[in-house]
């Protein structure tokens, strides 16, 4: 190794959140371009520097969906290695409730549409899936795990003493 190398950067797994929104037997999905493909995906995105949990799923999917939602649990939490691109993942997935949709809101870039699906719906697209996570976690959410979400805890810093 020559002296004046510059070390590997440390790579560090993305932290997501995403929202498995039941209503009537049907669960709210995107579809998505990643990579010029066109994807299922459930409503999810990165945690913003500051934002708790809960507010990025509640932002994430108004912002892909245009549904209000209210999470209501914790399904699970995720680790998971991107086999594309070797990203590590933590996805916080909550099962939440549609609240209202607010049509003719714009979506963010590179969501084609919300749709509702049943899981029939979603398997018969299984080729299209964005990734594994996407029928886990509606698994988990149908086999009724559901963690409270006092189990997650925002700790803001304790005031610096003199």
């Amino acid at each position: 190794m020559a002296i004046d190398a510059e070390p590997a950067p440390i790579l560090r797994p993305a932290v997501t959140v995403a929202t498995v929104v039941e209503r009537e037997g049907r669960f709210l999905y995107v579809e998505e371009r990643i990579r010029g493909e066109l994807v299922i995906n459930q409503p999810a995105g990165h945690l913003d520097p500051g934002e708790s949990l809960v507010d990025a799923a509640i932002r994430e999917t108004l912002e892909e969906t245009a549904w209000q939602v209210q999470p209501q649990a914790l399904v699970a939490v995720y680790q998971w290695r991107n086999p594309i691109d070797n990203g590590d993942v933590v996805r916080f997935t909550f099962a939440a409730a549609a609240l209202a949709e607010l049509p003719g809101r714009a979506l963010d870039a590179g969501i084609e549409r919300a749709v509702w699906l049943d899981r029939e719906e979603l398997i018969a697209q299984a080729g299209r899936l964005r990734s594994p996570l996407v029928l886990r976690s509606l698994d988990d959410y149908l086999a009724g795990i559901r963690i409270p979400l006092s189990a997650l805890q925002v700790v803001e810093p304790a005031a610096r003493r003199r």
